[in-house]
């Protein structure tokens, strides 16, 4: 396979996971790392890509790129939804404890299949600092549903600032669904912005149980802010299997994955 053949195939593959590695791809075309990185360093002088420890990304993904709640929702909506259904059997039928639903795209699939099922005999409490969670789940049948106020961020549509995290801080929730920008193994979760990051880590310090929810695209991926270890996960749902440092410190930490 001739080099420019190869680039093009390393651009298709980034278009369509957001990441490549260059052990993967080594062993993908048969050919040296070395051979992979002179491409990705080729690619990069073109614009094409952006370089990143162990492989590459695509050039819009930053450390402080962040699309409007909008943009995210139309993107990987099948993957998303998968996801929230396989994060649902963490709530079996009568689950009577609380939960609470972190904002963004996949949480927000979760919150739609939770209004839909039937809960029961029992109720469930749901606590949320998600304008889109709150309205998805405002009047559903077998809910108690509790929305933190703060300044609402629009491009998230969702409650940040100190009232936001000190109202968090007094919860003691069975189980937190998380959200995430990124996860990697040696930053964790991360998100581009400090004030939802200051939410997230509250989450997770308050809830007795965190699951991570994160489609193909966060796995490696490493944004401005990091608001919690791998150790701090007990589950990640995703619709793709952890890179092998990921894994191995998934696996370290004793957390599960749950494979969509």
């Amino acid at each position: 396979m001739y080099a420019t053949e190869r680039q093009q195939l390393i651009e298709s593959l980034i278009a369509a996971e957001g990441r490549v590695v260059v052990v993967d791809l080594a062993r993908r075309f048969g050919v040296t790392t070395e051979t992979v990185r002179r491409d990705l360093d080729q690619l990069e002088q073109t614009g094409a890509i952006r370089r990143v420890h162990g492989g590459a990304v695509a050039r819009t993904r930053t450390s402080t790129a962040e699309t409007s709640l909008a943009e995210r929702g139309t993107r990987r909506s099948e993957a998303k939804l998968a996801i929230a259904s396989r994060a649902l059997d963490a709530l079996p039928a009568g689950f009577e404890g609380s939960v609470y639903l972190d904002a963004g795209t996949t949480t927000a699939a979760l919150a739609t299949l939770l209004g839909r099922r039937s809960q029961g005999a029992g109720v469930l409490e749901v606590v949320t600092h998600s304008m889109t969670v709150a309205h998805l789940l405002a009047g559903a049948p077998g809910l108690s549903l509790t929305a933190i106020g703060g300044r609402v961020r629009g491009l998230t549509a969702a409650a940040v600032g100190a009232q936001t995290v000190d109202a968090i801080s007094r919860l003691r929730p069975d189980i937190a669904f998380i959200g995430t920008n990124g996860l990697s193994a040696s930053f964790g979760l991360s998100t581009p912005d400090p004030d939802e990051a200051a939410v997230k880590r509250a989450i997770i310090a308050a809830s007795r149980r965190t699951i991570v929810l994160a489609d193909a695209e966060k796995l490696d991926a490493e944004l401005l802010v990091s608001f919690g270890a791998v150790d701090e996960i007990d589950v990640l749902v995703s619709d793709a299997a952890p890179g092998s440092d990921l894994d191995d410190a998934l696996r370290l930490a004793d957390a599960e994955v749950w494979l969509a």
